[in-house]
């Protein structure tokens, strides 16, 4: 691959089954940002603007993260990935169509929120670092990095796009019709998965034995350089990756808008997490400690600075920098677990860290809740901000820049080679170096 290939932002597209999945995925995240307006509205509509009643919503939907996470990575390095990935968005589908069928015959309550976000939670649990480990299947690995950053571009992309739709619709159709739409969306990446061919996965053969939780658990330990970005994803999911939860509470005690105004908030958002979902396409390499840290810090001020400005302008502009910020963060802690896992492990390595950057949500945001309930809106990103800061700091005075084992080598080093189809290599060379091919192949037949 030429230099000029290697910087290309778009490169991943072209390998054939990145390209359907992405496209799948656009649609259906997008459809299920809408639900996320739509859950919000509907639980303030229910509960008079209730800020610990969204709260303990969104802590039900995250609650199976922090108790199931680990077993759906060890589920994902086990089993066919495209496979888990067809049943979970099926599921989750259904599940999406039951509630707007209560909202749309007016009998859904509080509780039928309730239990459709613990059952989404339930199935996310599998679904999210299966997802993330998939990834890694799609495309070769030197073109994981950027890979991984389009999935963020197009899920930031989704996240733009599917507010500002659920905004509108919310207005003229309601909120039943938002969730019909959104469970419809699922269809896009169920078709998108039957399109995928298998022969063309870059699959890694699978270790001998059981796969258990405790061992992804050991392998992580024992990876120093590991260690830092988990601390600070755990850090500053706790306190600052709230935004479900405060963004509705700003639109909607702060400045009193209405559906469409409160859309546009979470829009500016993600504009800004999709700027710097692109920024992070040019990555080629690892990033190291120290560039984590300072974007937590980064990330820290911004989001308290949120908290801090008067006038609904100035909110606007921060929560741009606040969202690319955040995913600025986020994006650079993926890269520097993912990038350097062992791809036999990367499905638990990517649990542990789907658990701690989402599983800390119920914790997360029965805090905020109660810190919003107790002193505003405003206060809630205050707190957030300061605490994310505070775990920069933190992180900074444990010598985050300190090195550890080397990076990936993604030509196949030392954390392990990629086993898989390799370009120019036929179906039966592939089965030769990977037998799992032959025994998980196509799961549609």
């Amino acid at each position: 691959m030429t230099t000029d290939a290697r910087t290309r932002p778009f490169r991943a597209l072209g390998i054939r089954n990145f390209r359907q999945f992405a496209a799948g995925q656009v649609v259906s995240v997008a459809g299920t940002w809408m639900m996320v307006v739509a859950q919000d509205w509907l639980v303030l509509e229910l509960t008079g603007n209730s800020a610990t009643a969204l709260g303990t919503v969104t802590a039900l939907q995250f609650t199976p993260m922090l108790l199931f996470t680990l077993h759906g990575g060890r589920l994902a390095d086990r089993y066919d990935k495209r496979a888990l990935l067809l049943a979970a968005n099926l599921l989750s589908g259904l599940l999406a169509l039951l509630l707007a069928v209560f909202v749309l015959t007016g009998t859904a309550g509080l509780t039928d929120v309730h239990v459709f976000a613990f059952c989404l939670g339930m199935v996310n649990a599998v679904e999210v670092p299966t997802r993330m480990a998939f990834v890694g299947e799609l495309v070769p690995p030197e073109l994981l990095p950027n890979a991984s950053a389009l999935s963020a571009a197009y899920f930031n992309v989704a996240r733009v796009a599917g507010p500002a739709a659920a905004g509108l619709l919310l207005t003229v159709l309601g909120t039943g019709w938002v969730m019909s739409v959104n469970a419809l969306s699922y269809l896009a990446t169920v078709v998108a998965l039957y399109r995928i061919r298998p022969g063309e996965l870059y699959r890694t053969a699978r270790a001998p034995g059981r796969t258990r939780v405790t061992d992804g658990l050991r392998y992580v330990r024992g990876r120093p350089d590991l260690m830092i970005p988990f601390a600070l994803v755990a850090g500053v999911g706790l306190f600052g990756l709230n935004f479900q939860l405060t963004l509705p509470l700003l639109a909607k005690t702060v400045f009193h808008t209405d559906a469409s105004s409160f859309g546009l908030l979470t829009t500016v958002f993600a504009a800004g997490s999709l700027t710097a979902a692109f920024l992070t396409t040019a990555r080629t390499a690892r990033p190291s400690a120290r560039l984590i840290t300072v974007s937590a810090l980064v990330f820290g001020v911004m989001e308290a600075a949120v908290g801090w400005a008067t006038g609904y302008p100035a909110v606007v502009v921060l929560l741009f920098l606040t969202g690319g910020a955040s995913v600025y963060f986020a994006q650079a802690a993926n890269h520097r677990i993912q990038l350097g896992s062992d791809p036999l492990y990367r499905g638990r390595v990517l649990a542990l860290y789907t658990l701690i950057l989402q599983g800390s949500t119920p914790l997360g945001a029965l805090m905020v809740g109660y810190v919003a309930e107790a002193r505003g809106a405003r206060s809630a990103f205050v707190v957030g901000g300061l605490a994310s800061l505070g775990t920069g700091l933190v992180a900074l005075c444990l010598r985050a820049g300190r090195s550890g084992p080397g990076p990936l080598d993604l030509t196949g080093g030392s954390h392990g080679a990629c086993t898989g189809r390799t370009p120019g290599s036929g179906p039966a060379a592939a089965d030769r170096r990977d037998p799992v091919r032959r025994d998980h192949g196509d799961p549609s037949r």
